[in-house]
């Protein structure tokens, strides 16, 4: 069962997904839209879909238990090469093996891949990663040399994942659960937040660190942060990732 969504009603789709399939369901950049799928045999959710347009059905084919996998794709990123468990390393990278399990992917969204890039310039220090869902960025920037490295969230499921994930990549990040926009801050040098726009700005307004990394908005976005100064913006597929230093600097 699959809907398509002009990208400005991605989270009202996402919420009424969410709401009909809790079990999980994929969902795929298609040009301007997000198409959602969910594998399912509850016709009366059309209905509820019909509400945000057109649906689609279509039946499963063999081995579809499975076919969630294909749209984990690995990815490089300078030296780092990031991707399943499922799939090989490139020759010589700096393997980040991410399982998605249930939190947020492996990597290879354009804002993901973007925050990477921008990590990749910075000095190394100590990093916190502000939602960090299942810990892709704070496994990479460890296996890049971000010491010490701090991930929170306040869901248990994607601290879970983090810390799975830190151990199968042999990397040291402290994962815990906590509000981002409520609960105190690590004192570190460098945070990145990878979540959206309004987080973002609230985010920022606490860190006290001297570089911050930010995306999960839309190229045409732009973050208010007092405080802060835009010295690059990098963007791809219609997202876009801002690095940030101390105004004062």
């Amino acid at each position: 069962m699959t809907i398509s969504v002009p990208r400005e009603r991605s989270e009202e789709a996402r919420a009424t997904m969410i709401e009909l399939f809790p079990e999980g369901f994929e969902e795929r950049d298609v040009g301007p839209e997000l198409e959602l799928t969910a594998y399912t045999e509850r016709g009366d959710a059309v209905a509820q879909l019909g509400a945000l347009g057109p649906v689609s059905e279509s039946p499963v084919a063999l081995g579809w238990e499975d076919a969630w996998k294909g749209f984990h794709k690995p990815v490089r990123i300078g030296p780092l090469w990031i991707g399943p468990p499922w799939a090989a390393p490139d020759e010589g990278a700096a393997a980040v093996v991410i399982d998605p399990g249930q939190a947020f992917g492996t990597g290879a969204h354009p804002t993901t891949r973007l925050c990477l890039e921008l990590l990749l310039e910075l000095e190394r220090g100590g990093l916190v990663d502000l939602g960090c869902g299942s810990g892709v960025l704070a496994v990479a920037a460890a296996r890049l040399g971000f010491r010490p490295v701090v991930a929170l969230d306040d869901d248990e499921t994607a601290v879970e994942s983090t810390r799975a994930n830190a151990a199968a990549n042999g990397v040291a990040v402290e994962a815990r659960l906590a509000d981002v926009l409520a609960d105190p801050l690590p004192t570190v040098e460098i945070a990145v937040a990878n979540i959206a726009r309004e987080p973002v700005e609230r985010a920022a307004g606490r860190f006290r660190g001297r570089a911050f990394v930010a995306s999960g908005y839309l190229a045409a976005e732009h973050p208010a942060l007092p405080g802060w100064r835009v010295v690059e913006r990098r963007e791809a597929e219609g997202w876009a990732a801002d690095l940030l230093t101390r105004a004062a600097d």
